[in-house]
């Protein structure tokens, strides 16, 4: 299943910002220069993925909704993609939070078990709980164009706890990358509290 699956190496042509690959071979010293323009109004510094959300990481993914386990092999992927470049300069790992009905029903918060496994294995502070979900909105579902996703989570978010992120750089943690709609709706809350920037990082692209 692992074999099959694509595994960011880091060293990929991809658009700097969002992650998105791009086509071609670029030397090293020309990769921060690739923006593929669909993404220069998200409020994020940048975002990465572990791989491509297919086979083991679809798995992966599809498994921590059942049960909150990270796997050492996912768990040490999260890792090798914080240490990169620009992820490693931040000092906060903050979950995406489920709304508190949501996380009821389900017994966790997927994002957050992510989050607790990078922050224990990379010697990171965890912030669970100053970034809220403000408003139940409707499930992201497969087909959802981008501006469908970005309505539903408008205003979704929410920051209960300033003090907490003001001038850290976040690592905002999430299962998948899809348009970034909830990335960025969550960023635009944590600047707008004080932090200095935010970066993303998901087990999967989709």
């Amino acid at each position: 299943c692992w074999d099959a699956t694509r595994v960011f190496a880091g060293d990929e042509t991809r658009c700097w910002k969002c992650g998105a690959l791009a086509l071609g071979i670029l030397p090293e010293a020309k990769r921060e220069s690739v923006r593929c323009r669909r993404c220069e109004a998200e409020a994020f510094t940048a975002a990465r993925a572990c791989g491509l959300y297919e086979s083991a990481l679809r798995a992966s993914v599809l498994s921590m909704k059942r049960e909150p386990f990270v796997s050492a092999r996912l768990a040490r992927l999260l890792v090798e993609a914080q240490r990169r470049a620009p992820l490693s300069s931040a000092t906060l790992v903050v979950p995406v939070p489920l709304h508190r009905e949501r996380e009821r029903e389900r017994g966790f918060n997927q994002a957050t078990v992510i989050a607790r496994s990078l922050a224990k294995q990379a010697g990171l502070v965890l912030d669970e709980w100053s970034l809220a979900r403000a408003t139940h909105s409707e499930r992201h579902r497969a087909g959802m164009d981008a501006r469908a996703r970005r309505e539903s989570v408008e205003d979704a978010f929410e920051v209960v706890r300033p003090r907490l992120v003001r001038d850290e750089r976040i690592l905002l943690v999430d299962d998948v990358f899809t348009t970034g709609a909830t990335a960025t709706a969550c960023a635009r809350v944590l600047l707008a509290a004080g932090a200095h920037e935010v970066f993303v990082l998901t087990v999967a692209r989709a």
